[in-house]
């Protein structure tokens, strides 16, 4: 099963690795079947977990293998300007997004909706919200796999994989954290858990492009792995961590960001 995987084309590599991501993320919408609403502190601790896994991805998975490369690429120049322009540009990138995409947090009114301003229907604002989220997830590991075609010694397919596990771990509590909310809405099990899993669909076409990039413009690769690192944290510090400490017991996802970079850490470091 490795050596086929290993076999494959980097794009090829890309797509199912946020394939499984985005099959994480509807196992977790999948939770809907069988509860109608989780308990906040439950929620909250798994926005923390996964804004953990993020900031962790995007230090130990990203930026620290494009200041690497920087280095080995460039020469005499200061391997930390490509890493600072990137991660600025992918933050500018979402904060683009977050200001023209219709969408709306959990726990929020209607008319709290962030965006241009449109009639479309709450649930369809709320997953637009997670919808965000994974866009720079899927491109995180799109561009991961990329790296590896380009034979540098910073890129591992392992420590690929490793970024494609830990977000795929996850976009299982983010999948429930979407769909659970959506049922106590009003919605059916099954629209609550469609609309859910479509949140994810954006990972697969993210990974993608972030692979057929990297291999097209190999001397952007610093710049796109910082991009991609600028991206998830804009949406962690913008979205998830203040979500998730909406609530006045603060401790739980606090634990669950530390457990999450905990996680990622062990996974980047054992495996990458």
């Amino acid at each position: 099963m490795i050596e086929w995987f290993t076999s494959l084309q980097p794009i090829m590599q890309a797509l199912l690795a946020t394939l499984f991501t985005w099959f994480m993320t509807a196992a977790g919408s999948g939770v809907v079947f069988f509860f109608k609403s989780i308990n906040r502190r439950v929620l909250d601790g798994m926005l923390g977990f996964a804004a953990g896994v993020m900031i962790a991805a995007s230090f130990w998975s990203l930026l620290a293998p494009a200041i690497e490369m920087a280095e080995a690429e460039y020469g005499g120049a200061p391997a930390w300007v490509p890493a600072v322009i990137g991660f600025l540009l992918g933050g500018a990138f979402l904060w683009g997004i977050d200001k023209t995409l219709p969408h709306l947090h959990l726990g929020l009114q209607t008319k709290d909706a962030e965006g241009i301003k449109t009639h479309w229907q709450r649930s369809i604002l709320l997953v637009l919200a997670i919808t965000l989220h994974n866009f720079p997830e899927g491109l995180a590991v799109g561009v991961a796999f990329g790296a590896v075609s380009a034979g540098l010694p910073e890129a591992s397919l392992a420590g690929a994989a490793a970024l494609a596990i830990g977000i795929g771990i996850q976009n299982f509590p983010e999948g429930a954290a979407v769909s659970v909310p959506l049922r106590r809405e009003g919605l059916s099990r099954f629209k609550s858990f469609w609309y859910g899993q479509m949140s994810g669909i954006v990972e697969p076409i993210a990974g993608v492009i972030g692979a057929g990039a990297v291999i097209l413009m190999r001397p952007i690769l610093p710049y796109a792995l910082s991009f991609a690192a600028g991206a998830m944290i804009y949406v962690v510090v913008e979205e998830l961590i203040p979500e998730s400490q909406q609530d006045k017991e603060t401790d739980i996802s606090t634990i669950g960001a530390m457990l999450g970079f905990a996680v990622m850490m062990m996974l980047d470091v054992a495996l990458g």
